[in-house]
């Protein structure tokens, strides 16, 4: 294992009653993002974590839950929350003007959001209310309404969205209902719009790995590969690794992030009774996917005995960042 020492961080405020979970990191072009549960949308100098935000945003969700990159290289970013509203940050501005967009008027609490700024798409999933859970697309050219809206694709929380990489015309979508969908948002009709169906489990994560396979990890740990390509069988998983608990002696999985170039994806695995975060290389060769076990490199200390909440992975910079529920964002990097 190739060990990481942390090399700055950033220690948000709260109490022992009331700690802060930092929950997503979002890099950007004019800085670091994080989202929090004390509500706010901060900037940071990825080089100057310990000194600080460079912007603090306080959001108005009722409570923070969804944060996605609708444009990394313009620094505009989306969040959504529990009570129903969606917000367009564009953090190159001063955080009193920072808000390009308010999205309001659906009533359910919001869990999930997927950004295309190619279509100028963004997408929202529902928490089940009124035994109804939705997808919702809105054009932000035109967003007083949405311009679809899917009742009928899942039947549970919509925990996870994600656009195509190429195809910004497909959407994956997963659920608690078990259901990994990928939706062609071209058709408004519900019984022709979901053009593959993986059943996996309660979905914790998914998401496209390159153009035609997907990754999904459930809310028990269950990590599996599908392929939606017309030769693959259809709803079958083409590698299924299991309970990732017992693959690969953690106690559980904080996401996967595949790579630009679709060769692969690294897997961000935890385990607090060992306070170690360990980041594992899934590679495509000749022969398939595969776990690289020689290649893991290791974060000793984590965030403690506390859950890593996001992670990621900037391979030109050499630095890892992580934030969890002991209130910190850090910065890893080789031992010199």
């Amino acid at each position: 294992m190739y060990l990481l020492s942390c090399a700055d961080g950033y220690k948000y405020p709260g109490s022992a009653s009331e700690p802060t979970y930092v929950l997503d990191i979002i890099p950007l072009e004019v800085g670091l993002a994080a989202t929090a549960s004390d509500q706010t949308l901060r900037l940071f100098d990825p080089a100057r974590l310990s000194q600080g935000p460079v912007k603090t945003i306080r959001t108005n969700h009722g409570n923070l839950t969804s944060a996605k990159a609708y444009s990394p290289g313009e620094s505009i970013v989306c969040t959504a929350g529990e009570n129903g509203t969606v917000s367009v940050w564009d953090l190159r501005l001063d955080p009193a003007n920072a808000q390009a967009l308010r999205i309001e008027g659906n009533h359910a609490s919001l869990l999930s959001l997927a950004c295309s700024s190619e279509t100028s798409t963004l997408a929202a999933g529902t928490e089940l209310a009124d035994h109804q859970a939705s997808i919702l697309l809105w054009d932000l050219r035109s967003p007083s309404a949405p311009k679809i809206q899917y009742n009928e694709v899942h039947s549970d929380d919509v925990t996870e969205l994600n656009f195509h990489p190429k195809d910004p015309n497909l959407l994956l979508s997963g659920s608690t209902d078990g259901l990994v969908n990928v939706c062609d948002t071209r058709i408004t009709d519900e019984d022709e719009v979901v053009i593959q169906a993986f059943n996996h489990g309660s979905v914790h994560r998914a998401g496209f790995l390159n153009a035609t396979e997907v990754f999904a990890v459930s809310h028990d740990e269950t990590f599996a590969l599908y392929d939606m390509a017309e030769t693959a069988e259809k709803g079958s998983a083409t590698l299924n690794f299991g309970d990732m608990r017992e693959v690969l002696g953690c106690q559980y999985l904080t996401d996967v992030s595949p790579k630009l170039d679709g060769s692969g994806a690294v897997i961000g695995a935890g385990s607090q009774d060992q306070e170690m975060f360990r980041m594992i290389h899934l590679s495509k060769g000749a022969s398939g996917w595969n776990l690289d076990r020689e290649m893991i490199v290791g974060l000793p200390g984590a965030h403690g005995s506390e859950l890593v909440r996001s992670f990621c992975v900037l391979d030109e910079q050499h630095v890892v960042f992580t934030c969890g529920e002991d209130g910190y964002l850090k910065a890893w990097r080789p031992s010199s």
